[in-house]
Formats: structure tokens, sequence, C-alpha cells
């Protein structure tokens, strides 16, 4: 075993070593949109490529392939299509030269086409002003804007936050968060994060950003919004996909609407709830608002009195008027998929349906 080992080892440094030496791209030509043209180091991503040119590209994933939102249109020198883009482009798109920029390399000039609306996505230099516990796994870390010191955007929308480098990664990281702040406020950006396990950025988040430090954004992204109708909103959400439909939440108080609302929040225990005090704050500040939460497996010692079950089935027994509704889903692609599910066999149009999958 050990010699098998120690071969890999030796083979996987010989690989790296001849790429350095042998696969020298050099300087390479990006032009973009026939309007720009920028130089970089051949050998790196597409997107890490741009990001470094202030071109910010929406990616969830960081980069590595499984989001799907770094799409743009590469129209010479990037390629065969790979097949970890395969999955994540629909017939039209791979007829139209649309690429995972995250999965395209440069190795020689390239000739691209980047939509207008994103060059309006701006960096925002930031200081963490205070970071609040939610849960035992759970935060919610405000920053002040310094520079520029405002933004705009839409409740739903969400940043990419700039890990550095630090002990436990070498390299700086975007991660991809909802705001969660009240859009009135446009001076702070607030984010709900949830730490993942080894999560390069969220094990950053927790236990290295303290408050004063600066920290980097850029946004905002995303298509995840209230429609402009008057129907019912059924919000679902679990874990720290809370984080847009407080923002939401946020809009309906600040412009006083009528509309009804009811919030929907499934989680697996009692201390997995979060924000409880002030969705009942909303019930008494908006219209017609109603926040069920339900938990799906109570733990003997914890007093609970509320909805108990998988948030779906509460949905199913508590919903009746689906059909007459707009559905909201923010969480893991498991409930999001379920709640669809669920939502549709209760008569609900799925143009009605509305998601954002935090994968």
């Amino acid at each position: 075993m050990l010699v098998v080992s120690s071969i890999g080892a030796a083979l996987a440094a010989v690989l790296v070593l001849s790429e350095m030496k042998f696969m020298n791209y050099g300087r390479c030509k990006i032009t973009i949109n026939d309007k720009k043209e920028i130089e970089t180091d051949g050998g790196r991503s597409l997107l890490s490529a741009l990001g470094n040119e202030k071109i910010f590209i929406p990616s969830a994933c960081g980069g590595r392939g499984t989001c799907g939102l770094c799409k743009l249109k590469v129209l010479e020198g990037g390629g065969k299509l790979l097949p970890t883009e395969e999955p994540l482009l629909d017939k039209k798109e791979k007829e139209t030269n649309t690429r995972l920029s995250c999965q395209v390399k440069i190795r020689n000039d390239l000739k691209i086409f980047i939509p207008p609306e994103l060059f309006a996505i701006r960096e925002y230099n930031c200081i963490c002003e205070s970071i609040t516990d939610l849960t035992y796994d759970m935060k919610q870390f405000r920053f002040q804007l310094v520079e520029p010191n405002n933004i705009d955007y839409i409740p739903g929308q969400y940043v990419q936050l700039l890990a550095p480098a630090y002990e436990k990664s070498d390299d700086e990281i975007y991660r991809a968060y909802s705001i969660s702040a009240d859009p009135a406020d446009k001076n702070h950006i607030e984010l709900i994060i949830r730490l993942v396990p080894n999560g390069i950025c969220t094990t950053y988040c927790f236990n290295y950003l303290k408050t004063g430090d600066k920290i980097k954004l850029n946004g905002p992204y995303g298509q995840f919004k209230l429609a402009d109708t008057n129907a019912h909103i059924v919000f679902i959400a679990g874990g720290s996909g809370i984080a847009p439909i407080k923002c939401m939440l946020h809009y309906l108080k600040n412009t006083a609407s009528k509309r009804k609302a009811t919030f929907y929040f499934g989680a697996n225990r009692v201390k997995d709830l979060c924000c409880t005090e002030l969705m009942r704050e909303f019930e008494k500040d908006l219209a017609d608002f109603r926040f069920v939460p339900a938990i799906a497996s109570p733990e003997p010692d914890e007093k609970w009195e509320g909805q108990t079950g998988l948030v779906t089935n509460i949905v199913r027994e508590d919903l009746k008027n689906a059909a007459e509704c707009e559905a909201y889903l923010c969480g893991s692609p498991g409930m999001i998929d379920a709640s669809i599910k669920v939502l549709k066999e209760m008569g609900m149009k799925e143009e009605n349906i509305f998601y954002d999958k935090f994968a």
C-alpha cells in the first residue's frame, strides 16, 4: 500500500510539473461583446480571469461546475464542450455556444458574449459590523458598505462574498448568499449563513471573521423576486432559506402591502428554528400574514406545541386554495423538489411556483 501510494503521489507531482513546464499558454486575449479586450495568463478558468478584471459572473458554487449559473457565450476559442457542462446546458444553449465559464480553460485567444446587465454588477468594500447567533449552526452577518456606500437590489437577490486565503484555504474563493436585510437600508447588507462542515467559506465566516474586519462582496445577482400580482403568497423555506423570505417580508411591510401571505418554515428540531420573534412581529405589522413553523422530529425533551411533521405535509393539510396562490420556495434542492410536487398535486400552476435552490 505504501509503494502504490508513493507511486501515485509521484505521478501526480509529475503531471503538475509537466503542465507548469510544457503547457505554458502564455498571454491570451479575450474579446468581450466585440467592444472590449483584456489580456490574461493562459491556463486559468474563464470565470477566474473575468473576476480578476472586476467582471463578475454569477457563481453560487465557487467555480466547481455544479450550480450552472456562470453561463455565457464562447463564440470562438473555447474548445469542445466538456462532460461536466453537458448536464447543466439545454439543447438551445448548446446550439448557441453557451458554456459554463468556470469550466472553460483559457488556452488561446477567446471571443465571448456577456449579457449586458452583468456589467452593472459592482464590488463592495465592507466592514463586518455585527455577527448574531441565530441557532447553533446559523449566524447573521451584518456588513456596513464603505465603497461604494449604498446598494440597490430586488428582495430575493443574492451577493457573492469573497473569503480570503487563510490557513485552511490557499486561495480566495467566492460563495453566494441571499440578502436577508431590510431593502430600505441601502447602507448595509445582511446575510444568514449556515455552517457547512469543512466548507471553505462558512468555516472562514464562523471561525475567522470578526466584527471590524474588512470584507468584499459583489452583486446583486438573481431573478428570484415577488411577482407584481395580488395573489395569495405562499412562502416555503428551511434553514438559511429563510434569508430571502425575510428580505421580502421587510419589503411587504415597507410598502404597506395588503397581500395575503403565509410562511411555512420547516425545521428538523426545535433548536433549528430561527427568527421566530421577528416573524411574530411581521404578523402584527402586515395586513394579512401568518407564520407556520413545522418541526419534523421534535426531541423528547423539547417542548413543542406547534405543527409536527414534514413541512410539505403541513402545507398539504393547511393550504386550502393552492390553485389561486403563488409560491416562493427557498432551501435545499430536496425540499424544493418535494414542495413543487405537492403544490402541483394541490392544483397550483407550475408557472406560479418560483424558487431558489441552495445547493
